[in-house]
């Protein structure tokens, strides 16, 4: 009886289970698919990262300065990128940044009294190692406009008023570059973001009417408009956002790609906040909104396209060589993500302040979440740049 049961279980088994194994093999992974799709928004926002490093570059593509809190603003962070340095060439006044002047990197910055209406920022120019061609000049952090000459600035199609230094330090930095440069001062001024996507909503003759003239529809018009944040954002002498985010995950990877040893420098990608603690590289570049403290809020808007800085040698001041000076080329195998850059490279994102909020001091140590993940790849599109 046992032995007849047995054969007919056997047949019943031998007749049913490659329909089974089948139909696992087709709907098991796809299940696994859309249960990691429904969980990755979810994860993103459960991991508590932190900031682990904080970057403030007063004078634009010198070395930066490494602090433990800076004073968040719309803006940008306090005293960042609020100088610069303009080249003279027989073309014309240049702007000039470390992809194009690799010799920038030999300029240190500290910063003494960063809340201070007299603090200062001293610069030190390293002379290529050179201990004995080594000086330093000191510059206010707040310097008095009214005494300084307006000076006309345009970055990346963005202009703004600006101020020129007094000769002195043009002098200075004159004689360690070897060929003649000016310093610029910002002010209070700044450069309107010019990303095609973050330009204000303007909105249609009936909202326009029915804003104005129906005082209770405001509040509803302005927050279905987006006009809440229609004012045009504003940035210093930073390339194209307040505030460069990259992730220390990512980071190691670049460094994956690199020689046994071998560490690539973050601040080659010359961030703001570096954050740690993401499962996976690059999961950054899907994040819309992350929260510090659960107080701030700061839209990650554009991915950064990479150029050539990132393969100088900053002991030399000069091109890489060797796998140092290819860091690019090893991005450009696969983190060439933004069709609206298709040759560059993506490393860290570009972010902005909610407006809403006021200056908050941020610090090193402070818990970040993601608040929101794009539902795709943001797509770069600030007219001539990076096209």
């Amino acid at each position: 009886m046992s032995s007849a049961w047995e054969k007919e279980r056997k047949f019943e088994i031998e007749k049913v289970s490659p329909v089974y194994l089948i139909t696992a093999l087709c709907v098991v992974p796809f299940g696994i698919y859309f249960l990691l799709n429904f969980l990755s928004p979810l994860i993103h926002r459960i991991t508590a990262m932190k900031i682990s490093e904080i970057y403030v570059y007063p004078v634009k593509s010198l070395r930066g300065v490494k602090v433990t809190e800076a004073l968040g603003t719309p803006q940008g962070f306090k005293h960042d990128r609020t100088f610069m340095l303009i080249k003279s060439t027989p073309e014309g006044p240049k702007n000039m940044a470390v992809s194009r002047e690799p010799e920038m990197t030999q300029f240190l910055q500290e910063i003494e009294g960063y809340n201070d209406p007299d603090g200062s920022l001293r610069i030190t120019f390293r002379a290529y190692g050179d201990k004995s061609k080594e000086s330093s000049i000191t510059v206010p952090l707040l310097p008095d406009v009214s005494k300084l000459e307006p000076y006309e600035v345009t970055m990346h199609g963005s202009p703004t008023p600006a101020f020129k230094m007094p000769q002195s330090y043009n002098d200075w930095f004159t004689s360690c570059f070897g060929y003649d440069v000016t310093f610029i001062y910002l002010g209070a001024n700044t450069r309107a973001v010019l990303f095609q996507d973050m330009q204000p909503i303007e909105p249609d003759p009936l909202t326009r009417f029915l804003r104005d003239k129906i005082p209770f529809t405001r509040n509803y018009v302005d927050s279905l408009m987006g006009l809440t944040q229609s004012t045009q954002w504003r940035i210093s002498f930073a390339d194209c956002a307040p505030y460069l985010i990259v992730s220390q995950t990512s980071l190691e990877d670049v460094s994956s790609r690199l020689p046994e040893g071998t560490e690539m420098d973050v601040q080659k990608f010359r961030p703001n906040i570096v954050i740690k603690g993401a499962f996976e590289a690059y999961q950054e570049d899907y994040w819309g909104k992350v929260t510090i403290n659960n107080d701030v809020e700061i839209t990650m808007a554009h991915n950064c396209v990479r150029c050539k800085s990132i393969n100088i040698d900053y002991e030399t001041g000069k091109p890489g060589e060797g796998p140092s000076g290819e860091v690019l080329k090893r991005l450009q195998k696969d983190r060439r993500i933004d069709i609206g850059a298709k040759w560059s490279p993506v490393f860290g994102r570009y972010s902005f302040w909610d407006k809403r909020k006021g200056p908050k001091v941020v610090k090193v140590g402070d818990r970040v979440n993601v608040k929101k993940v794009n539902d795709g790849l943001t797509i770069w599109s600030w007219p001539g740049l990076a096209s």
